[in-house]
Parts: structure tokens; C-alpha cells; sequence
């Protein structure tokens, strides 16, 4: 166990240190997206990916995010925290002071890993918590060891999501809609209501949808399902609890660099996807793009707004 131990620690420290060592020259792009799959893994992996997903720089000569203690003091709990946008989230989260709780497969531990130490790296807790979400009592725990854990709970991120790009419905196997299903809504549902216990006037719950929810793009036929369920989710919620005074909302990204893309698709379907998806600005996004939209959702800089959706996306004009 100490030697996995050792492996992971040494596989997270040498993700930090590429990250560390890249130019400022604005986001790099993979040369060769084909790649890059991970498609027939369980999830996909941040820490395989080259280069990798920009979490905390802004495009411009790499910026870092500028925090202002907009959350200080706040308990965070993210669902799929480990990776992607997720940890753009929980990094910037401690950026502005809150303390994070991120759940995530345990497949994923090293990027978890990596994550734990970034947010550790401004002086903020982080709590892993490896369960599936597939599965009620995961949740349960999840939320409680939170609590437990943070002293509380404030913020729920509900961002944890599998993909899968597939040509034809009659080609979704009953295993992929299972999973996409129970991961995307169940897990979705039973985090949101074992944590809506520990919320009071003030908190808040974000939903990572997506602009998939309103263009149906036709290769993605059961994950656009979940991330519309989302979005009634974020609508009906929000009107049941805003008596409460917490407020329900959602961000819905555009394409983004992130390991959902190549465990999603193929290698011919990544090789073309960084052209054939990029978004009216030009290009696909970074996490560290989404990040902030989750900070304003989570701090009293959006105090008035409860039960709408932020699309960041790169230009796509979409209705709702």
C-alpha cells in the first residue's frame, strides 16, 4: 500500500512540475489530438493528457486568476473535483478562501492528488473522497464525511459526468445508459438531496449542464438526456428553495479541454474534434475558464440570481 502510495505521490509531483516549467505563451494545443484517447476506460484520466488542461492560468501570457476572499470560510463539496473543470472549481474555491471536499472514482486518485495539493498550496483544506456516485449510500457518506470533515457545508458543485460519443442510439449498449444515467442523474440527485439538509440562507447548489441541453448535438444522445435533466433540476429546485435562501444554479460549458473528451471519443473522432468543435471564438476552452462563473455563482456577488444558467462557451448563442 505504501508503495502505491509513493507511485501516485510521485505521478502528481511530476504533473505539478510540468505544469510549473510551461512557457508563457499562451494555452498549448495537443499536436496530435488522435492520441490522446482513453475511449473503453472506466474514466478518463487528466494526468495522461498532454498537453495538460489549464486550471488556473488565463490565456494571456498565463495569468493566474485573481482571487478577492470571496469565499472565506466557505465549505465547498464537488463532485468530480479531481480533474478537469472540477478542479479549476476546488482550486479556485480555495483561492478565495473556502475549504473542499472532492469526490471522484477511485481510478482517479493521482489526479485527485494533484488537486489536494494545489488547493493545499493556498492554505486551504482538502478533503478526498473516492466513491462512486452511482451507488445512494456513496453519496450519503460523501456529504456526511464532509460535514464532518470541513465543519460544515455550504457550496454543493454537482459536476461529476461520464460522456460517450456514439454514432446511432441503436449502438448505446444498456451498460453505457446505465452508467451515463445513474451517474449523471442519480448521482446528481442523491448528492443534492442528502446535502440540502446541511444548507441554510445564503448557500448555494451549481450544476455543471452543458450547451448540449439546448442544441442536441446528435452523436451524444444520453449524456444530452442527463444534462437537460440538470437544467430541470436546477429550475425546479431553485423555486423549491429559494424560500430558504439558497439559491439553485448552473453553468453550461462549451467545448473544453478536458478528460471527458478522450475518454469519450475515438481516435479518428479526436483527431478532427479540435476543429470541428472549437467554438465561434476559435477555439475550445481551458477549465480555467469555467472556473470563475462558479465562484460568482457561489459568492454574494450572485446573491439575486437562483435558478439560471451561465453559458460559457465561447460565442454559441443559445435560447434559455
Amino acid at each position: 500500500m505504501e508503495s502505491v502510495k509513493n507511485v501516485v505521490n510521485a505521478v502528481s509531483d511530476a504533473v505539478v512540475g510540468q505544469r510549473d516549467a510551461k512557457k508563457s505563451d499562451g494555452f498549448a494545443k495537443p499536436k496530435d489530438f488522435a492520441s490522446q484517447t482513453q475511449r473503453g476506460e472506466v474514466v478518463g484520466i487528466e494526468a495522461k493528457m498532454n498537453p495538460l488542461p489549464e486550471y488556473e492560468h488565463q490565456e494571456d501570457g498565463y495569468e493566474k486568476y485573481h482571487a478577492a476572499n470571496k469565499l472565506v470560510g466557505k465549505k465547498a463539496l464537488i463532485t468530480g473535483g479531481d480533474s478537469g473543470i472540477g478542479r479549476a472549481v476546488a482550486v479556485m474555491y480555495a483561492m478565495e478562501g473556502a475549504d473542499v471536499a472532492i469526490v471522484y472514482l477511485p481510478q482517479e486518485q493521482v489526479d485527485a492528488e494533484v488537486t489536494k495539493k494545489q488547493v493545499e498550496k493556498y492554505g486551504r483544506k482538502c478533503l478526498l473522497l473516492p466513491y462512486d456516485i452511482q451507488i445512494e449510500s456513496n453519496c450519503k457518506k460523501a456529504v456526511e464525511e464532509t460535514v464532518s470533515g470541513l465543519g460544515g457545508l455550504n457550496i454543493l458543485v454537482n459536476n461529476a459526468s461520464v460522456m460517450y460519443d456514439t454514432e446511432s442510439i441503436t449502438d448505446i449498449t444498456t451498460e453505457q445508459f446505465d452508467r451515463t444515467i445513474k451517474t449523471n442523474i442519480y448521482g446528481t440527485f442523491w448528492m443534492t438531496k442528502y446535502a440540502v439538509p446541511h444548507l441554510s440562507k445564503g448557500d448555494s447548489i451549481i450544476q455543471t449542464t452543458s450547451q448540449v441541453a439546448y442544441a442536441g448535438p446528435p452523436t451524444l444522445i444520453d449524456y444530452t438526456m442527463t444534462k437537460a435533466a440538470m437544467l430541470g433540476l436546477t429550475r425546479s429546485l431553485s423555486n423549491n428553495l429559494i424560500k430558504k435562501g439558497i439559491r439553485v444554479n448552473s453553468v453550461a460549458p462549451g467545448p473544453v479541454w478536458t478528460p471527458l473528451q478522450p475518454c469519450a471519443m475515438s481516435k479518428e473522432k479526436l483527431d478532427t474534434w479540435h476543429e470541428d468543435s472549437k467554438a465561434p471564438i476559435g477555439r475550445v476552452g481551458q477549465p480555467v475558464e469555467l472556473g470563475p462563473a462558479y465562484v460568482f455563482l457561489a459568492s454574494s456577488d450572485g446573491s439575486f440570481i437562483s435558478g439560471q444558467s451561465i453559458h460559457v462557451n465561447g460565442g454559441t448563442v443559445l435560447n434559455g
